[in-house]
């Protein structure tokens, strides 16, 4: 006695190794079998076999097979039941087909499932409540093989069908005594492990595992009924039952080869041909096995996904959804351009390589001129891919689908159909980058698209010229450039036309829009109301001008701050810093670029503090400093001593002619509005005015704040400015101007005046305004685009001296502070300049009656 519990303690210890013998023989036993029956196998009637099944037997095998691995989800609903996590039906359904198909597929007796199962359903639970219920489920999962062992020998003893497989009674004998085993030991067993495994979860358990089972063998015989194979069905179900008790004894992963094996000898005798049995367990195979086992793998890829996703912070699905859409941009082009060569050179594919070896992963149609126009299409799309818009991806599926389609009906390959898998889910993949509402065309886009078309036309019609008779006759013509006749190249002409206002098309469907959000005009009462309740800056007082669109940031339905700008392409062209309360800013500026891209717009911010432009960075953005804007400190400003002694004579030879300095209050009468217009036409001088960062001559403006000026004796205006007022204890001017009657050094003893009088009034510091591109982009050493939007910018304010501006401004100033303009990264700064320019250098409305309109429109 003592020596058995030795010998079974050895055993014990090594089982594991005894298990890898077992499974170790068995396969070899198992291979030596499965080779010696493909021997006797004709490679041709295999062949034969299989080209005779239909695309509709096929596609009967591939439902049905995936209804018949439904049963074993049964598992998952019941594991769940014994822990304490709450579970979604749909993440059941995913988690238990990932777990089954896996399991079919390599089993490795019950280890990987339940490695599995402990992965996906241990939320909330101990280790020990999860080991309790794998256990449970295992035991139950070949009771449905028992049962079909038992109908096996009821068939072969009772019924007398399948006599042929008696010789495998112990299999089967076997198998059907697991059942009642299971039921003694559940029902007689006192113990923990079974005190939640009521009858009700074993009648579940074993219904789940009985029709798993069935169905297996159903779905098996199904496959036999389609492929037409003449034989006795009934006797086939005996069979199954013993290969699947051979297959499940074996431990080999999905009973491979000993199952087939059993299934190969048996089907013989009953009188299946070899090649038949062999296509029929391996349609079993794939239809039950290798399919559903790869959406299974589907599904674990998208669950260990979501978790790698999560625990870095949504970082790998936003990676591979930009990978995806970037992938899909550069196909849609790709094809679109490739389909458009080949139909300008209709041999391109045969005389050109690279082209013909590139061409088999493009999409294509019907014909020449269908392909033209759906080329351009393509490439239109393309367009709007890129630039996430809502309304390309419907339009792109529907173009996509119907290409592959088509493509695949003309040339069906697998490498094609693989290739044309991986376009459509890329699409589904980056679906959710479709996120604007609108298609903004931006300059760079449109500079590289109307050259990309006109070279498209212009290589057209030199092909055309290449087909005349007459040229064909002086010169030798490449054979990729020839046309089969005119006609064909004239439709193809036609064609480019069409496509050309299919594109149009397309390009307003995706601009197109409800959206009012960046078309809000000037609200004096909102304005007014964010400037009275938060306070200014230096270019709040610009929203006066009328000249700017504005974006209000609320919270709970209250103004808390907003944003100056003007629309230029796709670039939103922000004045200066946002006004209102600065507590907001972050959050308003957030709200603001999302809104935007959104729209499809990216926002410039134009003249900017350090402050702002570091916090831009922070978000993306890219910076060049503009300049840098003067101030005085007024507390320490003194007429006194050397440097001021020609400011001082300069005073005293204005007080003696009688020249006086007066501020006047808003409003203003009609008489001194018109005598400022005549001063202003004079400095002008048929110029056109700047405006959005400066202001220009217009009543209603002008009305908003006080304006200084310098009178002869006789009580005419000689010169004024205006006030700016920042309601931040700066005080600023705007427009200076001065008639042709002012006396040299008029404007030099304004700004005197000016200074004395707002230090009088109390304020700390007086803005000299901007000295715009000082010491900005003049080193060798410069970017390159620094030093271009240094040239863009001086030249194209024509009547501005900049460097004059400086020095003049030097005389009064305390302190220079640098100025940005803040664009988003990758954006050109060429381009940006360019549009800034034109901003600034737009025409401004002179017209009286337009005038009039606008401040009707603002008051009212």
């Amino acid at each position: 006695m003592k020596t058995l519990r030795k010998m079974w303690a050895a055993i014990n210890r090594h089982m594991t190794l005894l298990r890898l013998l077992f499974v170790f023989s068995v396969l070899l036993y198992v291979i030596h079998e499965v080779g010696r029956d493909i021997q006797q196998i004709s490679g041709q009637e295999v062949a034969e076999t299989f080209s005779q099944q239909t695309p509709t037997s096929l596609l009967l095998m591939l439902v049905v097979g995936f209804i018949a691995v439904t049963p074993m989800l049964n598992y998952d609903f019941n594991i769940v039941k014994f822990l304490p996590g709450k579970f979604k039906k749909g993440y059941v359904i995913r988690s238990g087909w990932t777990v089954n198909t896996f399991t079919n597929i390599a089993g490795f007796g019950g280890l990987l499932g339940a490695s599995l199962r402990a992965n996906f359903y241990s939320k909330g639970a101990t280790r020990k409540q999860i080991l309790f219920a794998i256990s449970k489920i295992a035991l139950f999962l070949v009771t449905g093989l028992s049962l079909l062992c038992w109908i096996a020998l009821f068939q072969i003893f009772v019924l007398h069908t399948g006599g042929v497989f008696a010789r495998y009674w112990i299999w089967m004998v076997g198998g059907a005594l697991y059942f009642p085993t299971v039921m003694l030991v559940t029902h007689f067993t006192d113990s923990e492990f079974f005190n939640d495994l009521t009858l009700k979860r074993q009648l579940s358990l074993m219904a789940g595992s009985s029709f798993e089972w069935l169905f297996c063998a159903l779905f098996f015989i199904f496959i036999g009924a389609l492929m037409g194979v003449k034989v006795d069905f009934a006797a086939v179900l005996p069979m199954f039952a013993v290969a699947s008790v051979a297959g499940v004894v074996s431990m080999i992963p999905g009973g491979l080869g000993s199952f087939d094996t059993f299934m190969l000898t048996g089907l013989g005798f009953i009188g299946v041909g070899k090649a038949d049995a062999l296509v029929w367990l391996l349609f079993y195979r794939i239809f039950y096995y290798i399919l559903p086992f790869l959406v299974g793998v589907l599904f674990f890829i998208q669950d260990t996904g979501s978790k790698i996703n999560h625990a870095f912070e949504g970082l790998p699905m936003q990676l591979f959804q930009r990978i995806a859409h970037v992938f899909l941009t550069v196909f849609l082009w790709f094809s679109g351009v490739m389909i458009i060569l080949v139909s300008t050179f209709p041999h391109l594919q045969e005389y050109n390589k690279v082209y013909g070896a590139l061409y088999g992963y493009v999409v294509y149609f019907a014909n020449q001129a269908i392909n033209i126009i759906m080329g351009f299409l393509l490439i239109g799309l393309a367009r709007g891919v890129n630039s996430r818009v809502k309304r390309a991806f419907w339009p792109t599926t529907v173009v996509l689908i119907m290409a592959a389609l088509n493509t695949m009906w003309k040339d069906p390959s697998i490498k094609m159909s693989v290739f044309l898998v991986l376009v459509l889910a890329a699409l589904w993949l980056s679906h959710k980058e479709f996120y604007r509402e609108h298609f903004e065309y931006s300059w760079g886009a449109m500079l590289f698209d109307g050259i990309s078309f006109v070279g498209i036309f212009v290589t057209y019609i030199i092909v055309g010229v290449y087909n005349t008779p007459n040229y064909q006759r002086m010169h030798h013509v490449p054979r990729a450039a020839l046309f089969p006749t005119e006609r064909v190249w004239l439709s193809g002409l036609i064609a480019i036309a069409i496509a050309l206002v299919v594109l149009a098309i397309v390009y307003w469907y995706m601009h197109n829009g409800k959206s009012t959000i960046f078309k809000v005009p000037f609200d004096e009462r909102r304005v007014a109301h964010v400037i009275d309740t938060y306070g200014g800056n230096e270019v709040s007082h610009l929203a006066y001008l009328r000249d700017k669109l504005l974006y209000f940031y609320t919270v709970d339905g209250e103004d808390k701050m907003f944003f100056m700008y003007q629309k230029k392409a796709d670039r939103l062209i922000v004045m200066g810093e946002p006004v209102g309360d600065q507590q907001y800013r972050d959050a308003a500026i957030d709200n603001f670029m999302d809104v935007a891209d959104k729209e499809g717009y990216s926002i410039v911010f134009y003249e900017i503090d350090e402050d702002l432009t570091m916090s831009l960075h922070e978000k993306g953005y890219d910076f060049f400093k503009f300049g840098e804007e003067g101030f005085v400190n007024l507390p320490s400003f003194s007429m006194q001593g050397k440097k001021r002694k020609s400011d001082r004579n300069l005073m005293s030879k204005f007080d003696r002619v009688g020249i006086t300095f007066e501020e006047l209050k808003p409003p203003f009468d009609a008489d001194t509005l018109h005598e400022l217009r005549v001063i202003s036409d004079e400095w002008l001088d048929g110029q056109n005015e700047s405006g959005f960062s400066l202001g220009f001559f217009d009543d209603y403006y002008l009305d908003q704040s006080s304006i200084y000026v310098m009178r002869s004796a006789e009580g005419k205006i000689l010169a004024f400015t205006t006030n700016m007022p920042t309601h931040s204890g700066i005080s600023s001017i705007d427009l200076m101007r001065y008639g042709k009657n002012a006396p040299s050094g008029t404007m030099d003893v304004m700004f005197i005046h000016l200074l004395q009088h707002n230090a009088e009034a109390g304020f700390e510091d007086f803005n000299m305004g901007m000295a715009p591109l000082s010491n900005v982009g003049v080193s060798r050493f410069s970017f390159i685009e620094e030093r271009i939007a240094h040239l863009i910018y001086e030249y194209g304010y024509r009547f501005y001296g900049f460097q004059g501006l400086r020095n003049y401004k030097e005389k009064y100033v305390t302190s220079w502070h640098g100025k940005y303009i803040a664009y988003r990264r990758r954006n050109s700064l060429v381009f940006t300049m360019l549009q800034i320019t034109m901003v600034v250098n737009a025409k401004r409305v002179t017209n009286k009656k337009e005038k009039r309109l606008l401040i009707f429109h603002a008051k009212n």
